[in-house]
């Protein structure tokens, strides 16, 4: 009878195990599987995928089962169906480890065109194991030169070229087509395409993608980006046709002045190859070849980046690009074989898109036939306009950052640059027009040429923001508006500049890769937006672009246009301080392993140009420091001579070089570059200092900025300099007195000083030079200036005065980390900080957020009634430490309850200014009084 009453028990025990049914109180406790699965630098299930040898990340779900993972299994197959118990390319099988961001592929090698489907699961904190997740695919793009079976076809348009500025050849736009025949029906069809300039390809007459001058911008001497197109749905058995629009773009356009290095006047040509696979199993390809066609009679008549479109109705080809269209008339393309010198690889960040409309404009004045309206912020992009007009007249379109006080148009900072569009119109009636091969930096546009007997409505106007595809990943507010303004000011710099590669600014007859300005803003960016994939891809033109030059050298700018063969301390060494910024935000080792030679290579070009540990080199300096004892081209450097910054970035280079090689488990090396700083730093301190002062001519603060946060003065030297530091800042009455390298630094000194209500007291001067000041003056977008522009003054005399440059947007790191508190203590977030510094007499509350690898983080105060009031977000598998800047323990609340019951939490130290608290993944209410 006992031995039956166990049997039925057992029994019971089982159902409910197998079932999770609530029987006689069971209760069985579900593991969420993993979500938001990603490879490489966040891509979500990708096509023409340019990296053979991923990287997997996942993120853990929220649930108060699940704290930490212990451990993982990845599978990976070439087939859905083979997943999750036969997976034939890779099984991880159970890997003891909380890694969950950045696991490398380790399964079979992975070729060309080849779709690939994963899947994982975790154990949590328990060792119980979770769910597997969905299944995610990535398919390569065509990784090898060899895989392309196209040629590079084309006109030539530069025997039939245009004189435009500066008596630049220019090329006509060109128009490419091919009819091919398709004699089953289709199962599935990719288009592999690029181009030596600029394109947009469509398909029976329909677009293909929304992407924006594509294929982008690299060092195309060296490698040529190409892209994938899913094409299944444009196709159909029977008769087809592709046609592609090609014009000069960076790659034949005018560039930096008319100096290039990309044989400068080859006439652009596109690659593509479409592969269709039937329902019947077989296969056809279609590339370019000497069979397609070509015209420069459409309607584009000019496109260049710097001087804008011309568009004539006139000579509109309707339904040129499909099957019925007569093209007997287009002239033979020539051809051109691939070469094995460029390397063609699939584009390995996003490409740019249209991202925001902006609607709200108004109408400024109306003089004659002319229009000026206003979008109310500065935007990077083109118009969309809806215009009446009158057979065969021109519109004009003209683009401005600013008015002048009588409201005509600043463009004396856009140089030669002539940002002008024109639309020709073919009948009477209301045109819609946006420009496709250009782009422009603009809150102004001015409008002529249209119907006289119209009256100019606000609608005419849009305004189309364009940038690189990324994700804003961050949020920062408070209860300033200034400082709200401030951020949106960063941010617009940011995506306005970010415009397939970092640019110095995006008006001017310029929009150049400076490296100095992308070093500094790399931190601020990747808080605001997913940019990993875009620095990522950067930085492989940097490492080409360094491959030219034997000695180490990089250049100024990347792509290196201007081929000056110099460079620049704190520009070059981008080389080194981008890797280190984004594998300690991401937490993605790959960075450091793919730049580590081109880091080693920069300190070898420092080393080659030093005697005694001093480089004598180029140098920008302090770029734009404000009050420069010297005017003109020569008072750009600023005040902190050159010497100084050379030796102090040679060592940081050299430091934060060994930090990477201790990383990588390069021991030697590490010993090797550690030895090097602590040289150059004792040859810095005995050339440029003495006794703590700087020994230069004039005192900056750039110089003991360098000194203090590059750690190259011995401690007691060091306690000196400070001292030193604050009394040039209460000299400058509490105002900047940086440029480019001294102004992201600046914030972060006087943090580790100790002196944060100072860093608040600078941060919210209204006066010039500040960050206020432009805000005052009207700024929507960072200025290249502390002084760009005043409204008692107007703007500055000099042409190189950018309305939109995100250089001096740097300090929005310190807004995410001290002011909102939220910031990476461990590489990538797995372990964070929250530690708000308030000042009451600027802010009552401030508040951040970033999605991390791990998940959403997030630190939001506010002070109300004689209460501090903290709430933080904590994603699973990541820790946290938490200060409390007001109270003791005994009166501090959580999630309404008294401190001690809170078992996730671990008191870490207390006084009466500050608690410190080691916190599990959660959300957590913090409270007590001041």
């Amino acid at each position: 009878m006992k031995l039956s009453k166990r049997i039925i028990l057992r029994g019971i025990m089982v159902y409910c195990t197998l079932a999770s049914l609530l029987i006689v109180g069971c209760k069985v406790e579900e593991i969420i599987a993993p979500e938001l699965l990603t490879i490489s630098e966040s891509f979500k299930n990708p096509i023409g995928f340019y990296n053979n040898t991923p990287t997997f990340s996942w993120r853990l779900p929220i649930s108060q089962h699940i704290k930490s993972q212990s451990a993982y299994q990845i599978v990976v197959a070439s087939s859905k169906d083979l997943l999750p118990n036969n997976a034939d390319l890779w099984d991880s099988g159970k890997q003891l480890s909380a890694q969950s961001t950045f696991v490398k592929y380790e399964g079979k090698p992975l070729k060309s065109r080849q779709k690939v489907f994963w899947q994982v699961r975790f154990w949590n904190q328990e060792d119980k194991n979770s769910g597997w997740s969905d299944v995610n695919t990535f398919e390569l793009g065509l990784l090898n030169n060899s895989d392309w079976k196209a040629n590079w076809i084309g006109l030539d348009t530069a025997k039939d070229s245009i004189k435009g500025v500066r008596a630049f050849l220019m090329h006509r736009p060109q128009y490419l087509r091919k009819r091919f025949e398709l004699f089953k029906d289709v199962a599935s069809a990719r288009l592999y395409i690029t181009a030596k300039g600029v394109f947009d390809v469509h398909l029976n007459g329909k677009d293909v993608s929304d992407d924006v001058m594509t294929p982008g911008w690299t060092p195309y001497n060296h490698r040529i980006e190409t892209l994938t197109y899913n094409i299944t749905e444009f196709l159909k058995a029977g008769k087809n046709a592709i046609g592609v629009e090609l014009a000069s773009g960076w790659h034949s356009g005018r560039i930096s002045r008319g100096r290039a290095l990309y044989e400068n006047f080859a006439s652009p040509k596109i690659l593509c190859q479409l592969e269709i696979v039937m329902k019947n199993g077989s296969k056809q390809t279609i590339i370019s070849d000497k069979s397609w066609k070509g015209t420069t009679n459409g309607p584009l008549r000019l496109a260049g980046i710097y001087d804008g479109e011309v568009y004539d109705a006139n000579f509109e080809m309707p339904n040129w690009n499909t099957v019925t269209f007569d093209d007997s008339n287009w002239k033979m393309v020539e051809v051109e074989a691939v070469s094995k010198d460029v390397k063609l690889a699939p584009k390995r960040h996003q490409t740019v898109k249209n991202q925001m409309v902006l609607k709200d404009v108004e109408i400024v004045s109306v003089k004659e036939n002319t229009s000026v309206f206003n979008l109310k912020q500065n935007i990077v992009g083109v118009p969309k306009v809806s215009v009446p007009m009158k057979k065969g007249d021109t519109l004009k379109i003209r683009f401005s950052e600013m008015l002048l006080k009588d409201n005509t148009f600043y463009t004396k900072n856009y140089r030669s640059a002539k940002s002008t569009d024109y639309y020709v119109a073919s009948k009477d009636g209301v045109i819609e027009y946006v420009p496709k091969f250009t782009f422009h930096g603009f809150q102004f546009l001015e409008l002529s040429g249209y119907d006289k007997n119209a009256k100019p409505e606000a609608f005419w106007v849009q305004g189309i923001a364009q940038h690189s595809n990324f994700e804003k990943i961050g949020t920062f507010t408070s209860s300033h508006h200034k400082l709200n303004q401030l951020q949106s000011n960063i941010t617009w710099g940011l995506r306005d500049n970010f415009f397939d590669v970092p640019t110095d600014c995006p008006q001017r007859d310029e929009r150049l890769g400076w490296t100095g300005d992308a070093q500094v803003i790399a931190p601020t960016a990747l808080f605001n937006y997913d940019t990993h994939a875009f620095w990522a891809a950067w930085l492989q033109s940097m490492r080409e672009t360094q491959s030219e030059h034997n000695n180490g050298l990089i250049p100024f700018i990347i792509p290196d246009v201007l081929q000056n063969n110099n460079a620049s301390s704190g520009w070059g060494d981008a080389s080194v301080i981008i890797p280190w910024d984004v594998y300690n935000i991401t937490g993605d080792i790959s960075v450091l392993q793919e730049n580590y030679e081109m880091s080693k290579k920069w300190v070898g070009y420092y080393q080659s140009k030093a005697k005694n540990y001093i480089p004598s080199m180029y140098s920008f300096a302090d770029w734009l420091q404000p009050y420069p004892a010297k005017t003109g081209k020569t008072g750009n450097r600023g005040d902190t001579p050159k010497e100084l910054i050379n030796t102090a970035y040679f060592a940081h280079s050299a430091h934060l070089l060994s930090k990477i090689a201790s990383i990588l488990g390069k021991t030697e090396d590490e010993k090797k570059y550690k030895d090097l700083y602590n040289a150059v730093s004792n040859a810095f301190e005995n050339t440029f200092f003495d006794a703590g002062k700087f020994i230069g001519k004039k005192q900056t603060q750039t110089a003991y900025l360098l000194a203090i946060h590059f750690n190259l003065l011995k401690q007691e030297t060091k306690e000196k300099a400070k001292k030193y530091l604050l009394e040039e800042i209460k000299n400058a009455d509490y105002h900047l007195g940086t440029g480019f390298l001294g102004t992201p630094i600046l914030p972060k000194v006087l943090d580790d000083m100790g002196e944060i209500d100072l860093m608040y007291k600078i941060l919210f001067k209204e006066t010039y030079p500040s960050w206020f000041y432009s805000i005052n003056q009207g700024a929507t977008t960072m200025w290249e200036r502390w002084n760009s522009y005043s409204k008692n003054d107007g703007f500055n005399p000099q042409s190189m005065n950018s309305l939109n440059h995100y250089a001096y947007g740097a300090v929005g790191q310190w807004m995410y980390e001290r002011l909102a508190g939220l910031a990476s203590l461990e590489p990538g977030y797995k372990k964070i900080r929250i530690a708000p510094v308030p000042n009451t007499e600027f802010l009552t509350s401030a508040s951040a957020s970033v999605k991390t690898p791990y998940g959403v983080s997030s630190s939001s105060w506010k002070i109300e009634n004689d209460t501090f009031t903290l709430d933080v977000v904590i994603p699973p598998n990541t820790s946290a430490e938490v200060h409390i800047p007001y109270g003791n323990k005994e009166r501090l609340f959580v999630n309404g309850s008294m401190f001690a019951k809170n078992s996730n939490l671990k008191l870490m130290s207390s006084d009466t200014s500050l608690i410190k608290i080691l916190a599990e993944p959660g959300t957590y209410n913090f409270q007590t009084k001041l």
